[in-house]
């Protein structure tokens, strides 16, 4: 499993990450449907939210299941995870924009919750992909972190944004695919300042 899982390191892991884009950018441009971008404005977004999910439940898994080599490969490769979220992200906005067709729709549109959450969520997203690299770490120190904290405030703002489209299929499908994370993060939070062994230590 070990070995399975390296091999997928890095370019391997890359392809496989871009493997969705890669065909819904192929069916956008190759499809005789008037309306295929504005279908595929919603799976891109739901790519993008499933990358940043996993990215985050990277930390509280390996706490949750200590020595488990699964959730330590995703903390070491979460900051691929990360960028491959904002990749998606992008590829969402840029099919939002072909579909909406000219900027006085899409500036009539910002007033709208499910709208404006999700312009914030990707220009928050906008810093934290850019300084990914290992020189922007090395660089930053620990400003680095203090940065890649913000990753919460984008989740949030997703969550936001994808429960708010109640025309669509409702709050259903975020609540789905944000709960483990939530329910990871409640236990994060438990962990490190409500269990009782902790509270112990602490006074």
């Amino acid at each position: 499993m070990r070995k399975t899982l390296s091999a997928l390191h890095p370019y391997w892991l890359w392809a496989l990450f871009a493997l969705p884009a890669v065909l819904m950018s192929y069916e956008a441009l190759t499809s005789d449907n008037p309306r295929i971008f504005h279908i595929l404005v919603h799976p891109t977004g739901e790519f993008s939210a499933r990358f940043l999910i996993v990215t985050l439940m990277a930390t509280p898994l390996a706490m949750l299941l200590k020595g488990w080599r699964g959730p330590q490969w995703l903390k070491k490769n979460r900051r691929y995870l990360g960028v491959a979220a904002f990749g998606y992200a992008l590829l969402h906005t840029v099919f939002y924009l072909i579909d909406k067709g000219s900027l006085a729709t899409v500036t009539g549109e910002l007033s709208r919750l499910y709208i404006w959450t999700g312009w914030i969520a990707f220009i928050v997203f906008i810093p934290l992909a850019l300084t990914s690299m290992d020189y922007f770490v090395r660089k930053m120190g620990t400003w680095w972190k203090w940065l890649q904290r913000w990753t919460y405030a984008a989740a949030v703002l997703t969550l936001i944004h994808w429960a708010a489209l109640q025309d669509w299929h409702g709050t259903t499908p975020a609540l789905i695919h944000f709960g483990p994370l939530i329910a990871l993060e409640a236990y994060r939070v438990w962990y490190w300042y409500l269990r009782p062994g902790r509270r112990t230590v602490a006074a």
